[in-house]
């Protein structure tokens, strides 16, 4: 039985730095940028590596949740270590954490939600799956697949298209909307919603 009391904890994927700023690799921190815009929070540094902004998501009232949304500071392939130390500090249980991340299986555009299961060879949820355990949420945030014969590497560390450019703050207010409806509204209804 989960404590009402705890926070959900939102944790985007990406590496920090600007030079990565506009990669696929990226996508988490750009739905916690515009999440974080969204309640009217700035990042602020916080000692678990991370850069946090605290709110409420949701309808003003009983409704809304507390939330801490994070950007690691500590690259993807080392997420798992300022993920568990939010969640320590914050005290959320695992079933509220949610780590939102690029997924090379689902075709750019697509999301998928789900609770658990494997890491399908993405280094930042095989982190935090290593540090805790794989029972938290995942908001994927389709990709696609690399062209021709580009290293999977390659292509997660390269900026979207131009014509997916077009596309991405679209595809981008999606899975943050996502995110909302799941915290607000539980995993059934936005997978309902935007599992597509």
């Amino acid at each position: 039985m989960t404590d009402d009391s705890s926070p959900w904890l939102i944790v985007g994927l990406g590496n920090p730095g600007p030079e990565y700023a506009g990669n696929r690799h990226n996508v988490g921190f750009m739905v916690a940028d515009l999440l974080a815009e969204r309640m009217g929070g700035r990042f602020k540094a916080h000692k678990a590596r991370a850069q946090v902004v605290e709110g409420r998501m949701g309808p003003p009232g009983p409704g809304s949740r507390r939330v801490v949304i994070a950007k690691p500071m500590s690259f993807m392939n080392l997420s798992g270590g300022p993920t568990t130390a939010l969640r320590d500090f914050y005290k959320v249980p695992v079933e509220r954490i949610v780590a939102v991340h690029d997924e090379l299986d689902i075709d750019f555009g697509q999301l998928r939600l789900k609770l658990g299961g494997g890491d399908n060879g993405h280094n930042g949820l095989k982190s935090i799956t290593k540090a805790m355990g794989a029972d938290y949420c995942r908001v994927r945030f389709g990709i696609g697949r690399p062209p021709g014969r580009m290293q999977v590497a390659d292509f997660v560390l390269k900026d979207f298209s131009s014509t997916e450019r077009k596309e991405l703050a679209f595809e981008v207010d999606r899975a943050a909307d996502a995110v909302e409806t799941l915290i607000v509204d539980g995993l059934e209804r936005a997978q309902g919603t935007y599992n597509s």
